[in-house]
């Protein structure tokens, strides 16, 4: 796959071309910062990180007290702001892998929500909210009886590039290859248009980086997500 790294350059600040490109109906933006919408995603971006006036501009949005996490920010403390904890993190893009649809999976929509949710709580793959589902595609697998014991999705959606996220499957039903053949499949939709794939993970989650690695992601770059709390 060839590789543009003019068109990378929105992965450094990959939420932020996302809620003012194909998210924007998703956005609540004040001058440089912007959000999620509260029920949609936990996600806030400022045009520049390391810019203290963006940093002012996302106090309008945040409550005081209320907590964001924001990536690139080299865990400084901004006026008005106080550092609560960081995670360190790695961003892997699409080299290689092989994308295929997966005709046993489903397309999860609104009515799934309560089973994502439950799913998502029992196996911890990241935040999703009430509306996450309708960021993009998110593809599921049921058991026998009718259980939601797989997903995999679309999350962030910078210029070009599509996250793939909440890859998650039940306990009970590990070691059979289920996330891998979701992953390719959300892949596969994502390439249709014309895109490219890309995800993040806690470095510290080997297993996932072995798994991505395996199927053809490479690491892109190592940053951490930094948690930060607005002052009264």
């Amino acid at each position: 796959m060839t590789r543009s790294l003019t068109s990378e350059t929105v992965l450094d600040n990959p939420a932020w071309s996302a809620l003012r490109g194909a998210h924007a109906r998703f956005a609540v933006r004040h001058g440089r910062a912007a959000r999620y919408q509260s029920d949609v995603a936990p996600f806030h971006a400022l045009e520049d990180p390391t810019d203290p006036g963006a940093w002012n501009d996302l106090a309008v949005l945040v409550a005081p007290g209320e907590s964001v996490t924001i990536a690139g920010a080299g865990a400084v403390a901004f006026p008005g702001w106080e550092v609560v904890g960081s995670i360190a993190g790695v961003q892997f893009v699409d080299v290689s892998l092989a994308a295929s649809f997966y005709p046993e999976a489903l397309r999860l929509g609104a009515a799934d929500v309560p089973e994502i949710l439950d799913l998502i709580e029992r196996t911890r793959p990241g935040p999703f909210l009430q509306r996450t589902v309708e960021l993009g595609t998110y593809l599921g697998l049921r058991s026998a009886s009718g259980a939601l014991i797989a997903m995999a999705g679309e999350r962030l959606h910078p210029a070009g590039w599509t996250e793939i996220s909440a890859v998650c499957t039940d306990p009970a039903h590990r070691g059979q290859g289920l996330a891998t053949r979701l992953v390719r499949a959300v892949a596969a939709g994502i390439r249709e248009r014309g895109e490219t794939p890309f995800l993040h993970t806690s470095a510290a989650n080997v297993n996932a980086i072995r798994l991505y690695e395996s199927i053809g992601f490479e690491l892109r770059k190592r940053t951490d997500f930094t948690a930060y709390r607005r002052l009264a």
